[in-house]
């Protein structure tokens, strides 16, 4: 039983998760902490920072991550065909109607009213892992007394970094796991 809810959680999120991982985080947050309670929002902001770090789509290294904590290899792998059997067909289909009616209007104005759903949802990503990084909670708390001063400086000196100088994001992690390595264990 646990392999079909794994097959459909992730065919779900791989039909729905228009726009790449960093969209379809809020999906996989849905459906592995809210709707599946298998991870906790702990484990989940681990999984998304270690499926950032590896090689390869975000959504497909989440599923088979969660895959393997929820039912070790067969549900990594069960999960990770979930996650992209919707996207192969899809493409295949749209690539086919794209080809066959891109001169279309209507065609044009879909891609164009897909563009603000995606911001939104990539920003929905972002704002809940801010969050998640300075206060260690899902939801913006109550009492903001309890930011974690060490992860502001980090992100601040991160995103000065990203936005001024454009390093390559790969330097830029490194830099930052070291920091926080160094940081956290002198505090």
């Amino acid at each position: 039983m646990i392999y079909l809810e794994l097959l459909w959680s992730f065919f779900q999120i791989g039909l729905f998760s228009i726009g790449g991982g960093y969209a379809a985080m809020p999906l996989i947050q849905n459906q592995v902490v809210d709707v599946h309670p298998w991870l906790t929002m702990t484990q989940f902001a681990d999984i998304m920072t270690i499926a950032e770090m590896t090689p390869g789509p975000i959504a497909i290294n989440s599923a088979t991550f969660v895959g393997i904590q929820v039912a070790g290899i067969p549900g990594a792998i069960i999960a990770t065909i979930g996650c992209i059997l919707p996207s192969c067909v899809i493409v295949i289909t749209l690539a086919y109607i794209y080809y066959r009616f891109r001169g279309l209007r209507m065609v044009q104005g879909v891609l164009a009213g897909l563009r603000p759903a995606v911001a939104a949802m990539i920003a929905s990503a972002g704002i809940t892992l801010v969050i998640m990084a300075f206060y260690g909670e899902r939801n913006l708390p109550v009492d903001l007394s309890g930011i974690n001063i060490i992860s502001v400086i980090i992100f601040v000196v991160g995103f000065f970094v990203l936005r001024k100088w454009k390093v390559n994001p790969i330097y830029v992690m490194l830099g930052a796991g070291a920091a926080g390595v160094l940081l956290y264990s002198i505090v």
